[in-house]
């Protein structure tokens, strides 16, 4: 008889995976907490939240239990005309902890869908006052989704370049990481000089698959500021940064200046179900009130707004409302200073990054950097048979925990990257 991984290796096409060479999947039957568990038994420490998405911890049975209860009274209706109370309930709530600025939610599927979103937005915003603005500005290694807009501001990499022919053009500055701020801010003035740029599009303080690449609140703001000052658009995707990441509920809270748009995804219902939100302004929304009907923003999904996905977003809030889960967050920051501190000097790493709960180290490499370094498969292999499922980003390892993990599996994840380091 054949196993769940034969069987579906004869019949699944798994993302971001060569399927010529790919091993064997590793069969998940059950979650709990922190952990992983396959149909053998064995547990796995999920140290990456399951692709940055499961931030309390697998099959939480809070969320469990209001999901279930919403199963029983409405599992779906169509978004357009209709409503739902949980729908109502956490755009409410999502704009009492979005900038202050924020004011109407549209609800999408995921983080690619909600970048999709907003893009759509800005680019509209302008259309609809008849005014010509079609430029977008974004970084250069930035990461914003796999859908054809998403990919069209994201950097060229091997993730779009069988697309490029069919990706509207961007100007790419370059990343104001330390030592490179006023190149960046002199590339971002330079890009506005045209007057012609619609909107400036980020993810805040964090590069996540471009490398775990982060930059300082201070460059930030000073770049929003810019953005306001030239009247143009930005849009913070917050996909991977939201809900606590960074050590605030969302990265953009580390600054007084706030975008005009945001995108959230991922950590959104807790990591229990696909949601995307895209958040405006109120001078955003305003544009497309009109008797004019094409200026009506013509985007949705079938599954906008899925009360399922309501109700676990909203139990997920719940959580955030008690303060062991910030207190869970302050304790996982600390850990990772404390072993941030413990590489220092140490000859095979090229940097250690933290930013709130993300831990990323850089090790060096005579291979080419970048998500097709040939460690990365070594690395992962390593650490699966040490039942740690962590996916590094070519030769940068990176933690992202949820915040549930024990100081007792933060020390065993942190050894067994020294063990790997020092072998």
């Amino acid at each position: 008889m054949s196993t769940l991984s034969q069987r579906d290796i004869s019949s699944i096409w798994h993302p971001y995976t060569q399927m010529k060479n790919a091993q064997l999947p590793i069969p998940i039957v059950k979650g709990e907490g922190t952990y992983l568990f396959d149909e053998k038994g064995n547990k796995y420490i999920d140290a990456i939240s399951s692709w940055w998405v499961n931030i309390h911890g697998h099959s939480h049975p809070y969320i469990a239990e209001k999901v279930h209860e919403q199963f029983k009274q409405l599992e779906h209706v169509i978004f357009a005309g209709f409503t739902h109370p949980k729908a109502v309930e956490l755009a409410e709530r999502l704009l009492k902890r979005l900038p202050a600025n924020q004011s109407k939610i549209f609800y999408s599927d995921d983080g690619s869908t909600a970048v999709e979103v907003g893009i759509k937005m800005a680019i509209q915003y302008w259309h609809n006052q008849g005014i010509k603005k079609n430029k977008i500005i974004a970084f250069k290694n930035a990461y914003h989704g796999d859908t054809f807009g998403a990919m069209s501001v994201s950097g060229r990499s091997i993730f779009t370049h069988s697309f490029s022919e069919h990706l509207f053009n961007v100007e790419f500055i370059d990343i104001p990481v330390h030592g490179n701020e006023k190149n960046s801010f002199q590339q971002l003035q330079n890009a506005l000089q045209s007057n012609d740029a619609a909107a400036f599009i980020f993810e805040p303080l964090v590069l996540g698959a471009g490398g775990m690449i982060m930059y300082e609140p201070e460059i930030l703001k000073k770049i929003l500021t810019l953005c306001k000052e030239k009247n143009v658009i930005s849009i913070a995707d917050e996909v991977m940064t939201g809900f606590g990441r960074t050590g605030k509920f969302f990265a953009t809270d580390h600054i007084d200046t706030n975008p005009d748009i945001i995108c959230l995804s991922k950590g959104l219902t807790g990591g229990v179900m696909p949601l995307g939100v895209t958040s405006c302004s109120q001078k955003i929304y305003d544009t497309f009130l009109s008797d004019d009907k094409t200026k009506t923003l013509y985007h949705g999904h079938s599954f906008t707004a899925n009360p399922l996905a309501c109700t676990a977003a909203c139990a997920s809030l719940d959580l955030f409302d008690n303060p062991e889960t910030f207190e869970n967050i302050d304790r996982i920051i600390k850990k990772h200073k404390d072993f941030k501190i413990s590489l220092e000097g140490n000859l095979s790493i090229n940097e250690v990054r933290q930013r709130g709960t993300i831990l990323a180290i850089e090790l060096k490499t005579i291979n080419q950097t970048g998500y097709l370094n040939d460690l990365k498969d070594q690395l992962q292999n390593f650490f699966l048979s040490k039942h740690i499922i962590l996916r590094p980003l070519g030769n940068v390892i990176y933690i992202l925990p949820p915040y549930c993990i024990s100081n007792d599996d933060l020390d065993f994840v942190y050894n067994a990257i020294l063990e790997f380091i020092n072998k």
